[in-house]
This record gives structure tokens, sequence and C-alpha cells, in this order.
């Protein structure tokens, strides 16, 4: 079987609802590639290396969350931007982006899925357009949650912590870079706040307000939502999915 190009659109826009967010890039098809499509490629971002895997899979359409467009480009084709595109259309792949809407969606985004791996149940409540997620939690302390995130992303996990015997009975996370949502996180209660990355100050205010910081890994934490959407789509259109994984240290 196969979907219209522009009819998958329609499905994945009417799932994850790209207009009620506002984003950093734009959300959707980027690449225009051919008419019909029967097999889809899922992955983190839109890397060379995941398009050459794409193509090796023979898929007519890659589905990603870090697309190749962002606020602030100067437009120029030119370098790794250039070679990317460059694979898409010669081997005529449609590349689907939702970065923000990605995120959010309530059971196949990527805060529901790490909340679902990590055994908690929460949902959005916090930060800049309701994006990180909070659940109520049972670990002894921060080193026990610690050890549990990093046995299930399989990758070791930075965590700072001014009292880590502290029981954790509130947790808020939110994947990705999202270190700055540390301060809407201390204030909506949380005892432990999960992300990807970490800068300078959260340092600080993990110290300061004894609520713990865990930093996971940007990739690590963003892993689930894509190959969750992307074959919750495929199962509803009769299409073939895979999913990629490329690594990432970051």
């Amino acid at each position: 079987m196969s979907i219209e190009r522009n009819n998958l659109l329609s499905v994945f826009n009417g799932l994850l609802q790209p207009e009620r967010f506002k984003d950093y890039g734009p959300n959707g098809l980027q690449v225009e590639g051919k008419g019909e499509i029967r097999r889809i490629v899922s992955g983190v971002t839109a890397s060379r290396a995941l398009i050459e895997a794409a193509i090796d899979a023979r898929a007519d359409a890659i589905f990603v969350h870090h697309g190749l467009f962002w606020r602030g480009m100067d437009g120029r084709i030119t370098g790794w931007l250039k070679e990317r595109i460059r694979l898409l259309l010669a081997h005529d792949i449609n590349l689907y982006a939702y970065h923000l809407p990605l995120d959010a969606h309530a059971e196949l985004g990527n805060n529901a899925q790490l909340g679902a791996r990590l055994g908690v149940q929460g949902q959005a409540a916090f930060g800049d357009q309701n994006l990180g997620w909070l659940a109520d939690a049972d670990f002894a302390n921060a080193d026990a949650l610690n050890t549990h995130v990093q046995t299930v992303l399989g990758r070791s996990a930075t965590l700072v912590s001014a009292d880590a015997s502290r029981p954790i009975h509130k947790l808020a996370w939110c994947t990705g870079g999202a270190q700055g949502f540390f301060e809407a996180a201390i204030a909506a209660g949380a005892d432990a706040f999960i992300t990807g990355e970490i800068s300078e100050p959260q340092a600080h205010l993990a110290r300061e307000t004894g609520v713990s910081f865990i930093a996971a890994g940007h990739h690590a934490t963003e892993r689930y939502g894509a190959p969750a959407v992307a074959d919750h789509v495929a199962r509803e259109c009769g299409i073939k999915h895979q999913w990629i994984e490329i690594d990432n240290p970051a």
C-alpha cells in the first residue's frame, strides 16, 4: 500500500497539531520528494548519516524531530546543508520534521514516551508553552533516580544535587535542551528535574535549592517520540516503517 505525500502530511498535522505551537523552525514537510510513499524511516535528526541510511533502506520519506531549517539561519544552501538536501533530492525522498509538536504529544511524544520508559505517569504542567511534564514518583533519593535513568537510557548521566539522600516524590522532566525550564520545575514543586543538557547556571540552582538536576543526553532523551509517531501513522496508513538509530553522545 501507499499514501500520497500531502495526504501523509495531513495525517501528521492532524495528529501533532503544529498550529498550536510557536516553534524555532517550520513543522511539516521540509523537503518535497516523490508523490507516493510506501516506506518511511524515522530518526531523531535529519543528519547526513540518517539520510544515507534511509537511502539504503529504500525509504520514500523520513520523519524526524530535528529537521534542516531553523530560525536565524541565513538561507544559503552551502556546505553540510547543501549535501543533505542534495541527497534528499537526488533520491526523491520526502523529509517531514516536527519539533515542539513532537515533544508535546500526550501519548506518543518525546516527554510522554520518556515518562513511560521511566515508569512514571505525568502530564504537561509547566514551562514555556506548557512543555514541561510533572509526575508523582517514588525514588529513595537522587542517586537511585539517576541510576534508574542511566539503566533505562543505556548511557551515563550527569547528576547535580545538594542532597543526594533527599527522597524524590515529585519528578519533572522535559526532553532535549530544556535546561532553561529548571526554575519553572522548581516552582512547580519538583524534587528532581530530568532533561538532556545542563548549562552552567543550573548547577548552582540545584545546589542552592536542593532540587536535583539530571542531564541525561539531548539525543538519548529524544529518541522515542519519532519512532512512536511514525509507527502509529504507518500502521494507520498501511505503509512500512523503520526506525534507524544514529548514535550521538550529546
